[in-house]
């Protein structure tokens, strides 16, 4: 870069012929303006380059004169610039505005790094705002509002081996972590014993990011997501433990279901009325028997909301046929009010658990028996008698796979149903019977 030489007389000596308050050009700049100078009050000296565009003029300030700068030296002392110093700072201003003349000069340089500072000031803000806990909360409150029941479990599992365990990961910018970071999580988890655990809180995770990612191009995803500025998924890249997904069901036999049956059949009250219904429509998902409402319950159907499944996908509707003893059951639980199974007119539903743990203390004689054993022993003992597969899926809500049956597929499958749970009834009633 081409420099005018400095004026060769000395400013400090100059310093009483200045005018305070005054412009006072000392010499041109290359390429354009000049450099000035003006005297304080206090008699200090500040530089100021002056340049035109246009017919508009500007002065930027360089700094103040430093008296003891060496006369030859280039670069800003802690008191101030040379003469020297202040033509290079000067000159380099001026480079910077001849350069990017057809844009607009400094004036426009300038607008553009206000705009790009204010950029990352909203970026910094939104980061801080946007941490991994606030999209891991967001993702369990969105849950929540699909009628899933697993946003308890995603708010447990997230609060025990995430924000607890990981503090200042947690409150980190969610579009910022990596996925070794993940993978540290997971592995922690999984070397404390809990390898199922590790496999669900990875799953959650990667959902998580998968519906922030999913903002951008899905309607039914809360806009809110898009502020996390979520462009990849880093949870996409760790790996499951597959040892650990194993099913532990362990399902009741034949002669275990009819023993259980036993003990229910003749059970008084609501307790009992509950218990067979839920034996007799087949074993349904406890949480979602449990939120039965008055209004879906009919004397020879019942319909259920699904809640598992794809995040961002409502809950689905899953009719169940009430053959004659599980429609009376339903009539022995006495639904009014909004819930069909309540304790205080309807007003709220039994807990999944409460329902659980009525089951297993009349199931008390069976050995390690668990209120979950009821459905799969259910779809074992319905597979023996020659209920298709399909069919079992459709009765128990988890046969549901495959474009044709997400999207084509409109029929109920009533009467396969109603097949399946004759089928059941006859089992429980018949002593005789085997598992062949």
């Amino acid at each position: 870069m081409k420099s005018f030489s400095a004026p060769t007389f000395s400013l400090a000596e100059k310093n009483g012929t200045l005018e305070v308050g005054k412009f006072k050009t000392v010499t041109k700049i290359s390429p354009s303006g000049s450099l000035q100078v003006r005297k304080q009050s206090n008699t200090a000296i500040s530089f100021f380059w002056r340049y035109s565009i246009g017919t508009k003029s500007e002065r930027i300030s360089i700094g103040t004169f430093d008296p003891n700068a060496p006369p030859k030296s280039l670069s800003r002392t802690p008191k101030g610039f040379s003469l020297a110093a202040a033509v290079r700072a000067a000159e380099s201003l001026a480079q910077e505005h001849y350069s990017n003349k057809s844009i607009g000069g400094r004036p426009a340089l300038e607008a553009a790094r206000k705009a790009e500072t204010a950029r990352r000031e909203i970026e910094a803000a939104r980061a801080e705002k946007n941490t991994l806990k606030v999209m891991l909360d967001s993702y369990s409150d969105f849950l929540e509002s699909l009628g899933r029941s697993s946003h308890k479990e995603t708010r447990a599992l997230f609060e025990k081996h995430v924000y607890q365990p990981w503090p200042q990961l947690s409150s980190s910018p969610a579009n910022q972590l990596s996925t070794e970071l993940f993978t540290d999580i997971i592995r922690g988890i999984a070397k404390s014993g809990k390898g199922r655990t590790a496999n669900k809180v990875r799953s959650y995770i990667h959902a998580a990011y998968q519906v922030a990612l999913g903002s951008r191009s899905k309607a039914s995803i809360p806009e809110h997501f898009k502020d996390f500025g979520i462009t990849s998924n880093p949870a996409a890249f760790t790996t499951a433990d597959e040892t650990q997904n194993r099913a532990d069901k362990n399902p009741l036999s034949i002669s275990e279901l009819r023993t259980y049956w036993k003990s229910i059949k003749d059970a008084a009250g609501f307790r009992g009325a509950v218990l067979r219904l839920h034996m007799l429509t087949g074993g349904q998902r406890i949480a979602q028997l449990a939120r039965l409402r008055t209004k879906d319950s009919g004397s020879t159907m019942i319909k259920l909301f699904d809640a598992k499944g794809r995040p961002g996908k409502a809950a689905r509707e899953h009719l169940i046929p009430l053959i004659p003893a599980a429609a009376h059951a339903l009539v022995e639980c006495n639904p009014i009010g909004e819930y069909a199974l309540s304790t205080d007119g309807g007003k709220t539903h039994i807990a999944g658990t409460t329902l659980s743990k009525w089951a297993k203390e009349h199931g008390s004689g069976i050995p390690a028996f668990t209120a979950k054993r009821i459905r799969s022993g259910i779809e074992t003992a319905l597979a023996a008698k020659g209920i298709s597969m399909d069919d079992r899926g459709h009765l128990q809500s988890h046969g549901i796979s495959g474009v044709q049956s997400r999207h084509y597929d409109g029929y109920d499958y009533a009467k396969e149903k109603t097949r399946a749970l004759k089928t059941l009834f006859a089992l429980l009633e018949n002593p005789k019977a085997t598992n062949s």
